[in-house]
């Protein structure tokens, strides 16, 4: 708003300065005092150069006041200068909402490339090369990410820590650690008092050099990293920061004591990515909560997607898609819902519902138009005629379209349930597992 005063009137100023008989140049060949309020209207929009045209305005009456330049109100002068700068003030908020919804794609996908890298070492983690070394670890990677995931879902809502004692029993057999606390940290505040320990009973120090590079980093701090060994000698061995996507911090995993030979790069690799697994899990189940809440057998990824592509279009009127098929009951293709729903994209997000009477496939594409569902179910199509040599139709297939639009996700979960005709039964009754 300092702008919004400050551009105006210094061109007023240097119009007195430099032509003293006409300071607003109503009568040269070029207006230049117009050049404030069309500067502002182009950096933040029509109401910033209204106002600067105001200010012109208030600034000739004040001029003529004080005796420079006489004469009456150049009306074309103003009309004109007001068109141009309300024109630049449109083309300028046209621009900057192009831009916001460009950030927003921008931002989602960059959160979506890191969970997919995420998820993509952690698979790799997981492969042969963990489960030979059973005796040096009681349980392999696959194992200790579904105990993760159970974790998670079993999480009270209310908690922010959940199963820390758990937590860290898993860590210590996978990782071999020794003696470890978890702790609440809330920005950069870190309650000293742990929520968890394992090992034997020691007081946390927040002020130890490693914790705090952590906390400051954002990032695991060991004793061999070269900017925690600059500080000051620790008293700890590893400090691992809990945040979500966002970057919001939770906790600290303080770790003061691991066998010597534990202590390597894929211990730390591991160690940060199964405590970023546990994070990323809370954080879904937290912003899925409503969703989960309305329809229990809703899977987590397909309920944490669709709250995230709703809150963009709601911030930035980026939409989403869903694409429902319906399969009919025909003898010989049993297995045809689960071959289409191979055929999604990684981007995709899809959730199988199966009932008595039909099967459903639920495909949630971010970021997709109209356009996009239509080449999704062209694609389908084209696929069945090469392997079965039918279409959608005759298939037994029956295909919706839902836009994500302004109505929240439990709304659009019900305009699902009833295009789809789905029994209460395959859809609110929660999951045994």
């Amino acid at each position: 708003m300092a702008e919004w005063v400050i551009v105006p009137l210094f061109l007023v100023a240097l119009g007195v300065w430099f032509n003293p008989l006409d300071p607003l140049w109503t009568r040269s060949s070029f207006p230049w005092s117009w050049l404030g309020p069309v500067l502002v209207a182009l950096r933040y929009g029509p109401f910033a150069g209204l106002s600067g045209a105001l200010l012109l305005l208030v600034s000739w009456w004040l001029l003529q006041q004080l005796g420079f330049g006489q004469g009456e109100i150049p009306l074309g002068f103003f009309l004109g200068g007001l068109m141009v700068t309300m024109l630049c003030g449109e083309f300028s908020s046209l621009w900057r909402t192009r831009v916001r919804r460009a950030e927003a794609m921008q931002t989602y996908l960059d959160q979506r490339l890191d969970y997919l890298t995420h998820q993509h070492y952690l698979l790799r983690l997981s492969h042969d090369r963990l489960e030979q070394d059973l005796i040096a670890r009681p349980v392999s990677m696959r194992d200790a990410l579904t105990d993760l995931r159970t974790l998670t879902v079993q999480a009270p809502p209310e908690e922010r820590l959940p199963n820390a004692d758990p937590l860290l029993r898993l860590l210590s057999q996978f990782c071999q650690i020794e003696a470890a606390a978890l702790c609440h940290l809330r920005d950069d505040d870190l309650d000293p008092e742990p929520v968890a320990r394992i090992g034997r009973h020691f007081e946390l120090d927040p002020e130890d050099p490693l914790v705090r590079f952590a906390i400051e980093e954002n990032r695991l701090a060991h004793v061999q990293l070269t900017g925690a060994r600059e500080t000051a000698p620790a008293h700890y061995v590893v400090a691992v920061p809990l945040s979500t996507r966002l970057g919001e911090r939770f906790g600290l995993l303080v770790v003061e004591r691991v066998p010597f030979f534990a202590l390597h790069d894929e211990m730390l690799q591991t160690l940060n990515l199964m405590l970023g697994y546990y994070a990323d899990g809370l954080d879904a189940r937290v912003t899925a909560r409503p969703v989960l809440e309305a329809v229990p057998r809703c899977p987590l990824p397909f309920a944490f997607e669709l709250v995230r592509v709703w809150r963009i279009r709601r911030d930035s009127g980026v939409g989403s898609i869903v694409v429902a098929l319906s399969f009919e009951r025909q003898p010989g293709q049993e297995d045809l819902p689960q071959q289409i729903q191979r055929q999604q994209r990684s981007v995709d997000v899809t959730w199988l519902i199966e009932h008595a009477t039909a099967t459903v496939l639920v495909t949630l594409m971010p970021l997709g138009s109209r356009s996009s569902a239509e080449g999704y179910l062209a694609r389908i199509e084209s696929w069945l005629r090469q392997q079965r040599n039918r279409q959608l139709r005759e298939a037994g297939i029956s295909d919706y379209i839902l836009t994500i639009d302004d109505t929240d996700p439990v709304a659009v979960m019900k305009r699902l349930k009833l295009a789809c005709d789905v029994p209460d039964a395959a859809w609110s009754t929660r999951p045994s597992t």
